[in-house]
């Protein structure tokens, strides 16, 4: 493990604006883009509409567009927002009258409406396969009533707009495939917050010329309950391991509850609770190796490269399942390393033993890679043109 001497930063969600405020950010310049979403919420909202309208937000004074964001609580403004906005994004979002009434303005005024999703929920075709990789209860009463409600309720969202931007080009396709519109791809990336606090546990990490406290610690970071079976694909190689390696701990954070195999190995096995995105990249830094277990369906297929490159941005190498996204965004021995299911215990000691030598210079070019590919700096091209304003 890394003792990191950064400190963490004091937190609160940099997008609990007064609307009056929201609306002043839009007015900022000549060509406005209004980003839509149910309810702020530290994952798809960042991602997909604050993170998109800061990059907007922070081009040269030059630049004729400005970028905000909405939610159903604002629904009383709805009609100033329509008068101002030149295009809408609609950040996946469930059919309900507010939302139908909100489109409805902007086609009213001759404006463009955009659909942005992250995931594959919005073919109701996939619902069964949704619930599945979950680890959901289907027995569960009222369940496939909601899911089933829930993803009817985005395809149809999805159906009354012009265009579709998604995270990857696999997900790309299926939206295309389902609903026949234009979809352009824009990465989840990280933002300014981010990239601040990596910037600074990376640099104490070269000082340290990436020398940890002797022992190994392999991280595994959930956001939610739901990768409780993405978990079990690595759960026993961890076991193996464990009892292989003496120096080798394990740190999970987040959500999830260790199985049988795990308990002979408590006393190094430590637990944290969930972080804030800001301060994760301090804890992410901890680690010598983050873990990425997938199962393997078109479900995870469409899952974005966000723990791969939020891990890199602090040189923590990262060990993955092959999904669509993953195995194009690491180089096996270069960037990280790929493990398929039957793999993960020789993925890790091979890892493990190939740190003395070349982790800083895997580390160092993990780093620069998801700088480059993922930075909030480097995507305003992409973004302009899935908004066609450029």
């Amino acid at each position: 493990m890394f003792a990191l001497n950064t400190p963490g930063v004091p937190y609160a969600d940099p997008w609990l604006l007064p609307v009056s405020a929201r609306l002043a950010m839009l007015h900022r310049r000549s060509v406005r883009v209004a980003y839509f979403y149910e309810e702020p919420n530290n994952s798809t909202f960042r991602y997909r509409a604050y993170n998109m309208a800061q990059v907007l937000n922070e081009l040269d004074a030059g630049s004729h567009v400005s970028a905000s964001y909405f939610f159903l609580s604002d629904s009383a403004r709805f009609d100033e927002i329509a008068d101002a906005a030149d295009v809408l994004v609609i950040c996946r979002s469930r059919y309900c009258h507010q939302v139908n009434g909100l489109i409805t303005k902007f086609r009213a005024r001759r404006k463009r409406v955009l659909f942005d999703v992250d995931d594959l929920v919005f073919d109701t075709d996939y619902a069964h396969l949704v619930v599945a990789t979950l680890g959901l209860d289907v027995t569960q009463k009222g369940l496939w009533d909601d899911w089933f409600a829930m993803i009817s309720r985005m395809g149809q969202t999805l159906r009354l707009c012009d265009g579709a931007i998604t995270t990857n080009d696999f997900l790309a396709r299926k939206l295309a495939d389902y609903s026949g519109l234009p979809v352009s791809v824009v990465p989840n990336f990280m933002n300014k917050e981010q990239l601040g606090l990596a910037e600074k546990v990376f640099a104490e990490k070269q000082r340290m010329r990436f020398s940890g406290d002797g022992k190994v610690t392999l991280g595994y970071f959930s956001g939610s309950p739901s990768h409780r079976l993405d978990y079990a694909i690595v759960e026993p190689a961890l076991a193996e391991v464990l009892a292989m390696r003496p120096n080798i701990e394990v740190m999970v954070v987040g959500y999830i509850d260790h199985g049988p195999a795990m308990r002979a190995f408590s006393n190094r096995v430590s637990r944290q609770p969930f972080h804030d995105y800001v301060n994760l990249q301090r804890l992410l830094g901890t680690v010598e190796f983050n873990l990425m277990p997938l199962q393997s369906n078109a479900f995870t297929d469409c899952k974005s490269e966000l723990k791969y490159f939020e891990a890199a941005s602090v040189g923590t190498l990262s060990i993955a399942s092959p999904s669509f996204t993953y195995r194009r965004a690491i180089r096996h021995g270069e960037n990280g390393y790929i493990a398929k299911a039957h793999e993960w215990a020789s993925a890790i000691l091979q890892a493990v033993d190939r740190s003395a030598e070349s982790y800083e210079a895997m580390a160092t070019e993990a780093r620069r890679d998801a700088l480059q590919k993922f930075g909030w700096q480097h995507q305003t091209e992409a973004i302009l043109n899935a908004l066609q304003i450029a």
